[in-house]
């Protein structure tokens, strides 16, 4: 068996319609944000609360712009996991399946997998982490019962090659991949990339997924990221 998220680059024409679908997001880039904005808008559509959450989001950020990049995983990771309280996107959005923007996921104080990992991994950006250290993962969750079920969480890669460290809502600590064996990958993107990991099936339509992706990195840009 392959070491765990052994993650190697797409290929074969199953996979072409997900490339091409990022080949356009390629030049969805991390223009200058303005969160001025985004707190303005925090205020307008969710109050004061919200705006409250945005306000300290953007301390944070800037309480550790200076940091080693562990202590900016580690205090990513512990804002919105402390802030953010879980739900099902037909509690939050009713719809099966929407991936919420930072602004939507910090306005309504709650969200799924999805939600987290893409707030941590935007926030990571403005930090400067670079993008090819970040990929959101899908996995497939071992829980009780021996029962799996569908989760994403955020992987920092140090050496592209090498084991991630995973930021995950699940869990309050930033831990490598090696010690999180309830997690089995499946497929894993960011702004420049689709990755298949090594040895295991989709779960899902990587293009049905993908367009969400696309679509939520539109509703950014419109709100300032």
């Amino acid at each position: 068996m392959r070491h765990f998220f052994s993650i190697v680059r797409v290929s074969g024409s199953l996979w072409w319609a997900g490339l091409g679908l990022l080949a356009s997001l390629w030049g969805l880039t991390l223009a200058a944000p303005n969160l001025d904005r985004m707190q303005t808008l925090a205020q307008e559509r969710y109050g004061a609360q919200a705006t409250q959450t945005v306000a300290a989001w953007r301390r944070m950020m800037e309480d550790n712009r200076s940091q080693p990049v562990e202590q900016k995983l580690a205090a990513v990771n512990t804002f919105f996991n402390r802030r953010i309280f879980y739900e099902l996107d037909p509690v939050v959005w009713q719809q099966n399946d929407y991936w919420a923007t930072p602004l939507e996921f910090m306005g309504r104080a709650t969200g799924d997998c999805e939600d987290f990992a893409i707030a941590k991994y935007m926030t990571l950006l403005l930090l400067d982490v670079p993008n090819d250290k970040l990929r959101m993962i899908y996995v497939r969750a071992r829980t009780a019962g021996a029962k799996t079920e569908a989760h994403m969480v955020l992987g920092y890669f140090e050496d592209p090659t090498g084991e991630p460290v995973i930021l995950d809502n699940l869990i309050s600590s930033v831990r490598p991949a090696a010690q999180r064996t309830d997690l089995s990958p499946v497929f894993s993107f960011n702004q420049q990339g689709l990755w298949v990991a090594g040895q295991s099936a989709s779960a899902a339509d990587p293009t049905a997924r993908l367009s969400k992706w696309r679509e939520v990195l539109e509703r950014m840009k419109q709100e300032g990221l």
